[in-house]
């Protein structure tokens, strides 16, 4: 004889689908949110200034000469002391999470990929330059060889084969540190912690939740961008009639 389902049963049954699932969201969620998430540690008193970053950067990129990706801005400071000094503020994209570069792009060239990476899709772009000004940080520019929006992009293509950003691997003071934010196991997210409270950001008032911090930067100039750097000063073979 055929045993049938009792009333209770059978609710409880048809409700299990409801259940399970209810169950199974936060996980999905939590995964969702552990994604890996890019971004650059700074520590501007291991910068000697040297511009190996720059140079790397530029080899690495193809970039045309006079326009740099990243570079190590130069300032003249004056300590507490009385004592003049020199600072290095090493700037390039910091692939905030609220760009602003990426809404005031008409074409949608300018995107953000879900591990953060902030990205210019060259085929899309049309040099209008809107990308440029948006930007805070000074961080993009229109490449004089392609006419399209340029900027640094983590090295993606190094990062995506599981290599380090060029200006990471080439740092001879190894003041740049890159790596998973959302990993407390990574370097990045150790060095972050031990130096808690004492980081900081370019910008902050601008709101953008940039993934580029800095350890001892000095405050006068966490709102600095601008400013001369040595790449500019660089012998080039233009320049002396080679």
């Amino acid at each position: 004889m055929k045993a049938e389902i009792q009333p209770s049963r059978r609710i409880f049954l048809s409700l299990l689908p409801a259940v399970t699932a209810g169950l199974a969201a936060p996980a999905v969620s939590a995964a969702q949110k552990q994604g890996t998430h890019w971004g650059m540690l700074i520590d501007t008193r291991r910068c000697i200034g040297c511009q190996a970053c720059t140079m790397a950067c530029a080899m690495e990129n193809a970039l045309p000469e006079g326009q740099f990706r990243t570079t190590a801005a130069t300032y003249a400071v004056t300590t507490s002391e009385g004592r003049s000094g020199v600072a290095m503020v090493p700037r390039l994209c910091n692939h905030c999470e609220d760009a602003p570069c990426i809404p005031v792009c008409p074409v949608g060239a300018t995107y953000k990929r879900e591990d953060g990476i902030v990205l210019v899709d060259g085929e899309r772009c049309v040099g209008c330059a809107y990308c440029t000004q948006a930007c805070p940080y000074d961080a993009r520019f229109i490449n004089h060889d392609t006419g399209k929006a340029d900027k640094c992009t983590f090295c993606s293509h190094r990062v995506d084969a599981g290599l380090l950003p060029a200006c990471v691997e080439t740092c001879v003071g190894g003041s740049r540190v890159f790596g998973d934010l959302n990993d407390p196991a990574s370097e990045i997210s150790k060095r972050l912690r031990a130096a808690q409270g004492k980081t900081s950001v370019l910008k902050v008032e601008a709101g953008t939740k940039p993934n580029v911090f800095y350890i001892g930067l000095d405050k006068e100039l966490s709102g600095r961008v601008a400013g001369p750097s040595a790449a500019e000063m660089m012998w080039r073979p233009a320049q002396h009639g080679a």
